[in-house]
């Protein structure tokens, strides 16, 4: 990029994006449609790291004559200009199904005498976002209209030397790509990895089973069933709820277990119980608040420090919240993404809104249980049901079958997994910090490929 930077001449001029585009159009107004059959309508969602997958865009019904005027060509470069996604940019490339751009986007054709990949690896540059950040600043919907695009700066090379520049940023970012996919690759191994070490936990093959410890010792053990026993025993006696002590639901499944293992349900194991939101239009349960509430947001740690917000002892008394002790697992019921389903722990006494489980479980059996969770969450995941975002229940939480296994095989188990943990979470943040350093790679070679002698546009 060096050799291509130098060698720069004063016939390097900045224009507006207007000058180098023959139109600059909104997208056609539709209805998407799930089958595949007719013109595809391309939007926004369906731009994805930089790549559409022309299979699953769906169509729309657009006549004939109003289909010439928004069909997409290769070189066509395309804009969201509203929402969190304000100012991406796609260039098309290649050949595409018969496709119409959708109302959201804006189309960029270029003249003849600008390459297209030039000003599509300009949009992607530190200069461009830094323009799109001034244009959308102050607005409470980011957006940016065909007007203020038609304005952006950019520095423009004479049409030999697009070329040099399109050429080798393709080069150094093919390989700046190759090596982005193979740190994704470690992460996804590292993930699998992860999720293997702790599948053989709790299947028995992690660590030496206790029964086989004792059978080479010459000793006896509590069994994981006689474990369970004192369990429920102990919180029978320490029950001090309404009415006559209710003993919880067993588990549903007799698969075969290792030696002295037993099965128990998350109910046998834990005090399952759940928050709520108080009104937000009650001042006395929010203004002037001290006692900590969480909400789903907070299961993606390894645990909970901190509050999302503060209700009021009011709040506490009159409403369905429960203040959780210091040790309490907390389980996501639902929420967006992958968060449904995740578990993670309580540093802080605190409540909680009605999406998260409160596990309350004796601090012996609490890290296996944990990790448990934690490999099963995606189960969970499958066992939700209803609606277009599917939610865990509590009765799905409570009915969750648990391997248990002897509590001083337990401890080692924890142990192990703890150890492999931290070893996956060192690679995994040497991987995100060179994740990093790629990422700021390619935004100073973007800053150098277009800064017009010492300044960048």
């Amino acid at each position: 990029m060096s050799e291509v930077v130098a060698d720069r001449s004063e016939r390097w001029e900045v224009k507006p994006l207007s000058d180098l585009a023959d139109a600059i159009q909104y997208g056609y107004t539709a209805k998407a449609k799930t089958d595949a059959a007719g013109i595809r309508y391309l939007r926004i969602t369906d731009i994805q790291d930089n790549h559409v997958e022309w299979s699953t865009v769906p169509s729309c019904d657009v006549s004939e004559a109003e289909s010439k005027k928004y069909l997409l060509a290769a070189g066509d470069l395309v804009f969201a200009r509203t929402g969190a996604t304000v100012g991406k940019s796609f260039l098309i490339r290649g050949n595409i199904p018969k496709s119409v751009f959708a109302s959201y986007l804006i189309r960029v054709r270029l003249r003849k005498h600008v390459d297209p990949r030039y000003v599509a690896h300009f949009f992607q540059s530190p200069s461009y976002w830094n323009q799109i950040a001034e244009s959308s600043a102050g607005i409470g919907q980011p957006n940016v209209n065909g007007k203020k695009l038609a304005q952006i700066q950019i520095p423009v090379a004479p049409p030999e030397q697009q070329i040099e520049i399109v050429a080798e940023l393709e080069k150094q970012f093919s390989r700046l790509d190759e090596a982005v996919a193979n740190l994704q690759r470690v992460k996804a191994n590292l993930q699998r990895y992860k999720a293997s070490v702790l599948k053989a936990a709790v299947e028995g093959r992690l660590v030496e089973t206790e029964a086989t410890l004792a059978r080479r010792e010459g000793r006896t053990f509590e069994t994981g069933e006689q474990l369970l026993q004192r369990i429920l025993e102990k919180r029978r006696a320490k029950w001090s709820g309404r009415g006559k002590w209710k003993a919880p639901e067993p588990p549903t499944t007799h698969a075969t277990l290792p030696d002295g293992w037993t099965w128990a349900s998350v109910d046998q194991l834990a005090d399952v119980g759940t928050g709520a939101t108080p009104k937000r239009d009650r001042a006395a349960y929010w203004d002037d608040g001290d006692v900590p509430w969480v909400t789903s947001s907070v299961v993606n740690g390894d645990y909970v420090d901190q509050a999302s917000e503060f209700v009021t002892k009011l709040a506490l008394a009159e409403t369905n919240l429960t203040l959780y002790p210091i040790g309490t697992l907390l389980l996501a019921m639902y929420g967006e993404g992958k968060t449904r389903g995740k578990c993670t722990k309580l540093r802080i006494p605190a409540s909680t809104n009605q999406a998260l489980a409160a596990l309350q479980v004796d601090s012996s059996i609490r890290g296996y249980l944990r990790h448990f969770l934690e490999l099963n969450y995606e189960e969970m995941r499958k066992f939700a049901s209803g609606g277009v975002q599917p939610n865990l229940n509590l009765g799905l939480v409570r009915a969750v079958c648990v391997p248990l296994p002897p509590l001083a095989e337990q401890a080692r188990i924890v142990a192990e997994v703890d150890r492999h943990l931290s070893i996956i979470r060192e690679v995994e943040a040497e991987v995100d910090a060179n994740l990093q350093r790629a990422q700021a790679l390619r935004q100073a070679t973007l800053a150098k490929a277009f800064s017009v002698g010492d300044q960048t546009c």
